[in-house]
Formats: structure tokens, sequence, C-alpha cells
């Protein structure tokens, strides 16, 4: 098995063959830049800026893309231009935010660095997201008839992306996350009230080994530990003051 530092240079290497001169940089984010990584439950994310994004040009990229993803079962890379990224802050405030935190440039130039992100926006972001998930995880429940393996894989494959929405949820309070989980676990338990027991328990389930005495009770415990973070973030700002920064008339 290739070592992810392998990979990486090999995906670069295909990546600037077929792109040729319209790749203009290429940048890894998430756990594999943060340091957190972990073969088996965490992915390589890229993000490829191009200097067009046009059809012909996706085309020229699509093999790299199918190798990257089938024969590795890496996520494919984030396509944009370097004016797309920068006109996205609004919308993507929590990628781009995890980007300028922790990213590793593999190509070209460092495009993430100078975007302005708007925090009013990312609070909303967060709240979004966090309903989003709560959402399917409720869907997942009443779907599954509440089988133990369904429900077990469904709260393990969730809580990577609720740790890092907690992490933005800290954010949004205007706090410095902590880099360990446990620690994150328990300062929203202070800032919310929500118990920090129920997500150490869904984010152990990453383990294939870890077991849950009462799946169903862990499951809906951690359910209504999200719904009580997102009680708390919806009044951390006044709903009127969802707008743009910098908007004429706001």
């Amino acid at each position: 098995m290739l070592s992810t530092q392998a990979k990486l240079t090999d995906l670069v290497s295909r990546m600037k063959e077929f792109a040729a001169e319209n790749l203009e940089s290429m940048i890894l984010y998430g756990s594999a830049a943060r340091g957190d990584f972990h073969e088996g439950h965490s992915d390589l994310n890229v993000l490829c800026v191009l200097r067009s994004a046009a059809a012909r040009e996706l085309t020229r990229v699509s093999p790299v893309v199918r190798w990257w993803c089938k024969d590795h079962n890496e996520p494919a890379p984030l396509f944009f231009t370097a004016e797309e990224l920068r006109t996205s802050a609004d919308v993507f405030s929590i990628e781009l935010l995890d980007m300028q935190q922790s990213r590793c440039v593999l190509y070209g130039a460092d495009v993430v660095a100078g975007i302005a992100v708007p925090v009013n926006l990312h609070r909303v972001q967060v709240e979004h997201d966090l309903r989003t998930l709560l959402l399917r995880l409720r869907q997942t429940f009443l779907l599954t008839g509440q089988k133990e393996s369904e429900l077990r894989a469904a709260a393990a494959k969730s809580s990577s992306s609720a740790l890092a929405l907690l992490r933005h949820t800290l954010i949004a309070f205007e706090e410095e996350p902590p880099a360990a989980a446990q620690e994150i676990f328990t300062r929203i338990a202070a800032l919310t009230g929500a118990e920090a027991a129920a997500f150490t328990a869904a984010y152990k389930l990453r383990d294939r080994h870890a077991h849950a005495d009462d799946i169903v009770r862990t499951y809906g415990q951690y359910v209504n530990a999200l719904s009580v973070v997102i009680s708390a973030i919806d009044k951390q700002v006044p709903k009127q003051e969802w707008h743009r920064a910098g908007k004429p008339g706001s």
C-alpha cells in the first residue's frame, strides 16, 4: 500500500500532466493537513485551482479524478477557479476557514491565504449544516427500523462531520477550538449543555472494534446532543444580523 505522501505525489504528477498550464494550484486540507489523519477513517481532501473550469478542461483531467477515486478510494478533488473560490467565501465559509487554518500547498500558489471570510455568514452555515446533519440522522433512524448495524454505521460515519461542525460551533462562539476531539466535546458541553459523553460514544464507533451496549439509546443520545447544540447556536446571533458583510444598506 502506498504511503499518503506517495499517493499525493502521484496525484500532483498526474494533474500536472493532464491539466498542463491550466493547473494553477493544488492544496491539501482537512485532517491530513491538521495532523490528525487516521488511515481507514480519514480522507485525503484536495483543492485544485484551474485557470479555466470549462467543460473541455474538466474533460482533460477526468481520467485522473476517476483513477484517484477508484484506485485509491479517495474523494474527488474540489475544482475551482481562483475567482470562484474568492467569491464563494460567503457560502463555503466553514471549508475556507478550515483551509486557512490547516493546509499544505502541494503545487503552485497559495490561493487560499488572502481570502476574506465573512464571520457573520459562517455562523449561519454552521447552524445550517448542523440542522442538515440532524435531519439525516433522524431519517436514518426512521428508515432502518432501529437495526443495530445500520444505526452504528450511520453514527460512526457522521461523527467526523459532527466533530468538524462542533469545532466551528466554538469558532462561532468566538473561541479557539482545542485540537483533541474529547476537549472539543467537553467545551461544547460547557457552553451549550449538550452531553459530551453522547458525542464521545458516537465518535468511538469509528473504530470497528468499539461496542455500544444499547445502540438505539446511544444513537438517541447523540441526536439529542446535536439538537441541544443547535438550540444554543441559534441564540448566539440575532436573526436580523444575517446579511452579507459590507452589503449596501446593511
